[in-house]
């Protein structure tokens, strides 16, 4: 199996995970930040991360901006997980897409959140085409997600 690209945080960057999910927590949401919580795939407990929820068309999506990242595959263990911000919880269930349904997604993204994770993209922003947008999608798994009622 070929290499899978992923982008690991640095000590700052994860400093910063850790507090972005811990004023979540506590209900704040920084430009519509949330925390997302999945099940560990081979330990069973529950793993948080910050996340970018993205509004669109038949979503909400999440977006992985570094790549394969273990909220990724733990995510397709899992099937679904939870988004926390303050003691709103909301769980859900997700599907990830296949890479030709990512362009307009991920342009919608980085029009959005650019400023924080254009960096993880390389070359490619919102004004990028449809075939560089498709060219990049392998790397950046995107998943719909549908909240439980």
């Amino acid at each position: 199996m070929a290499q899978q690209h992923y982008i690991k945080p640095g000590a700052f960057e994860a400093g910063m995970n850790r507090f972005i999910g811990w004023i979540a927590r506590r209900g704040i949401s920084l430009l519509g930040h949330a925390e997302l919580s999945v099940r560990g795939r081979k330990s069973g407990e529950w793993r948080r991360v910050p996340v970018n929820p993205l509004p669109y068309e038949g979503g909400p999506y999440l977006i992985s901006a570094r790549g394969h990242s273990e909220w990724v595959r733990n995510m397709r263990a899992a099937g679904g997980g939870r988004l926390q911000v303050g003691r709103r919880t909301q769980e859900f269930t997700a599907v990830e897409l296949p890479d030709e349904e990512k362009p307009p997604i991920l342009r919608t993204y980085l029009k959005k959140w650019g400023w924080e994770v254009g960096r993880f993209f390389g070359d490619v922003n919102a004004d990028s085409t449809d075939a560089e947008l498709l060219a990049a999608a392998h790397k950046h798994p995107v998943f719909r997600i549908t909240v439980k009622s």
